[in-house]
């Protein structure tokens, strides 16, 4: 009997973290909700997203979807969902090819003005941090569009499971309250729902196996062992978990200047494989890209960048990557 109040007390627990995450969305998401509206009944959308056309176009993307990008750079990937949202009853739908190439930008770019100064705190300097993640994310989301034009794959209509409600952006402006409503509530079951399947894959142990499986390839690339345990908690639950680690880490002076900026670029290319993978594949986004091709990317482009740091002299290394701190 005493199995049933357990389970009482652990939903009610994630439903109280549910809450909690919902409601720092929200006073993100609501503001962002009505200025895309303001500028959807003016017609000012695609004079917004003009000045990244260029770069959707080298993508395969609508330019619609340079405001979905520059949204989720500012904010983070629900808002990103939101936004994106919107637009699905005015335009043709999304490939798979396309949706996973927009959710490659999504995961490798987002939540910069956080994400990187949680980075900066740790002595990683941020204009690298930002340039690694943007460039990044460009590059990886160009191969990854060559890839499949060239080979003709996800040519099909990508499959959204996170649709914005019908009325959301139609009627009057209580049906696009409504719809809106309807699609905040949407978002709370989406975060509902990860947090149980991170609660579960964790008692059952698939997080500390994909710790283990994690951990060899971080020290191939040059992440020292004491850094990789964190890093590891990085990349599969988020970089607040893992940074936060690393801050702590480096204030007792436990890791080299190097093993932290090591750790966190690498983080910034490739954190919560589960969380944020699962919230792009509601988009649409495929597995070979927003996964195992993030995954691959990573690991190439920082066995790279550890080759060319460590053939950078002291002085530039601290004027560019990292401070004293």
């Amino acid at each position: 009997m005493q199995f049933i109040p357990t389970v009482f007390q652990l939903i009610k627990n994630i439903f109280r973290e549910t809450v909690d995450a919902c409601l720092q969305l929200f006073k993100v998401m609501i503001p962002i909700l009505i200025l895309v509206k303001i500028l959807q009944e003016f017609g000012l959308i695609k004079y917004l997203a003009w000045p990244l056309e260029p770069v959707m176009g080298l993508l395969g993307l609508p330019a619609e979807m340079g405001l979905v990008w520059a949204t989720t750079l500012i904010n983070n990937i629900y808002t990103g969902m939101i936004v994106l949202g919107s637009f699905t009853g005015n335009a043709a739908p999304m490939t798979g090819a396309q949706a996973t190439v927009l959710g490659v930008l999504m995961l490798l770019a987002h939540g910069l003005p956080i994400e990187t100064a949680i980075a900066d705190r740790t002595g990683a300097r941020f204009p690298f941090q930002c340039f690694m993640r943007l460039a990044g994310a460009f590059v990886l989301a160009w191969l990854l569009h060559v890839i499949y034009s060239t080979t003709g794959t996800l040519t099909g209509p990508a499959p959204m499971l996170f649709q914005n409600d019908a009325s959301a952006g139609t009627g009057s402006i209580a049906a696009w309250a409504l719809g809106q409503v309807r699609n905040l509530g949407s978002i709370f079951c989406i975060i509902f729902t990860l947090i149980t399947i991170m609660r579960v894959l964790q008692a059952i142990g698939v997080i500390d196996l994909m710790n283990r499986i994690l951990r060899p390839v971080l020290n191939f690339i040059g992440i020292g062992p004491k850094a990789s345990a964190i890093t590891v908690i990085g990349l599969t639950m988020g970089l607040s978990y893992g940074g936060g680690l690393i801050i702590n880490e480096a204030r007792n002076g436990k890791l080299s200047k190097e093993d932290i900026f090591y750790s966190l670029t690498f983080m910034g290319l490739c954190h919560s494989l589960i969380e944020d993978t699962l919230l792009i594949i509601l988009i649409g986004g495929h597995l070979s890209g927003v996964l195992w091709g993030r995954l691959i990317f990573a690991v190439l482009a920082m066995a790279v960048i550890v080759q060319i740091v460590r053939r950078i002299p002291e002085r530039a290394r601290t004027a560019c990557l990292w401070t004293e701190k």
